[in-house]
């Protein structure tokens, strides 16, 4: 039935280790090295994202420290401009108190010398009222 030929037996095993050995050195060995490459390649890019974690992490504690010191030199030029804006108030109101006292003191002047004025007028009129009254005393 069947028949098995040694010489194709060993014809067709010298064809396979032929192509099995053309195979490895033009298919498996360059697949295998750009296999190799590639995983070396992803681990030196999954070291470098770890070291650009670490530069992530350094930057981010500048950029943080140099916005604490930013908010903290905010505050104190805040601060200095509003004592300086007080400062100018208060020399405004001094300065409005200052003209209001003088005002005020013309006006009591002014209102001293109504005074006297009108006491001379009723002064100057007494005796008229004087008598006045005494007429009117007299009729009662």
């Amino acid at each position: 039935m069947l028949d098995i030929s040694p010489l194709l037996l060993i014809s067709t095993a010298v064809v396979f280790l032929i192509l099995i050995a053309v195979l490895n050195g033009m298919l498996y060995k360059p697949l295998f090295a750009f296999m190799e490459k590639r995983d070396q390649d992803i681990q030196n890019d999954l070291s470098e994202i770890g070291s650009n974690d670490s530069e992530v992490s350094a930057l981010n504690a500048t950029a943080d420290s140099i916005v604490s010191e930013a908010r903290l030199q905010a505050a104190a030029e805040r601060e200095k401009v509003i004592a300086d804006a007080k400062k100018a108030a208060e020399a405004v109101i001094g300065a409005k108190r200052t003209e209001l006292a003088k005002a005020y003191e013309a006006f009591e002047a002014e209102l001293g010398k109504e005074r006297d004025a009108l006491k001379v007028a009723l002064g100057a009129e007494t005796p008229v009222y004087v008598e006045a009254v005494n007429a009117k005393i007299s009729k009662i």
